[in-house]
């Protein structure tokens, strides 16, 4: 069966390249000159800005994450309840609604705007990755066997010590893979911050190439943007590739 699919792919792609006007294709979608004008401000503006605004999702991400992941395997039925209720509604909303609703509904409902150039996108980010992670970290601190927590209570830990300094460094071990491939999405993520309007400065890879694609009438800007993406991705997803190779070997 793999041979036939193969061998009906390889026919598929022979049909459809010769249907395909490849000047035509390379001067619309890979124009040398205009790939050459789009640096160094691609990477000096828009990679750069698609990386702050990627640091600050993810850290926020990471410390509503954990807290939301300590509430929801608390003892404390209202905790778990809160818990629960925020990674269901912040998981169940789309991204782009809750990017929208951070940068215009607040502001418009209560007039309270979140200051800096990279405040909304970025608070909207972290809330949307946290709610993510806090599953991850979760499944993290669940994956600890249940003795670890037992023998430090029984040595005059307390819960909150034990937890901290016993529990949460073995489940973050645990976890390191699922996080950095969080962090991959949260890179491509990004390009949605750009609904809220940014000014030249702040541009993001994808609004960047969007901007230079209607300038030139041409999507090289837009290819190139994405060719910017796999530099930063790729490497990324093969560290997460080599990280779940070591815990598989480990267990």
């Amino acid at each position: 069966m793999r041979r036939v699919a193969y061998g009906v792919a390889i026919v598929a792609t022979v049909l459809v390249g010769r249907q395909v006007n490849w000047a035509d294709l390379t001067d619309s979608m890979f124009r040398p000159s205009l790939m050459a004008e789009q640096f160094p401000k691609i990477v000096t503006i828009a990679a750069k800005n698609t990386l702050i605004f990627t640091f600050f999702g993810f850290v926020g991400g990471l410390v509503i994450g954990l807290i939301v992941a300590i509430m929801r395997i608390s003892q404390a039925t209202p905790f778990r309840i809160v818990g629960s209720v925020f990674v269901d509604v912040i998981r169940g909303i789309p991204l782009l609604v809750w990017i929208l609703i951070i940068g215009f509904g607040i502001p418009i409902a209560t007039g309270a705007r979140i200051p800096g150039s990279y405040g909304a996108g970025s608070v909207a980010l972290a809330i949307v990755a946290g709610g993510y992670m806090a599953e991850t970290i979760r499944a993290g601190i669940e994956a600890v066997p249940r003795g670890q927590m037992e023998a430090a209570r029984s040595v005059g830990m307390t819960y909150s010590r034990a937890m901290w300094t016993i529990i949460l460094p073995q489940a973050f071990r645990i976890i390191i893979p699922p996080l950095t491939n969080e962090l991959v999405l949260l890179i491509k993520d990004t390009s949605l911050v750009s609904v809220l309007g940014v000014t030249i400065g702040t541009m993001e890879l994808t609004k960047f190439g969007r901007a230079a694609s209607a300038s030139a009438f041409n999507a090289t800007p837009l290819i190139t943007a994405a060719l910017v993406y796999l530099i930063i991705t790729l490497p990324m997803i093969r560290v997460v590739a080599v990280l779940e190779k070591r815990a598989a070997q480990s267990r």
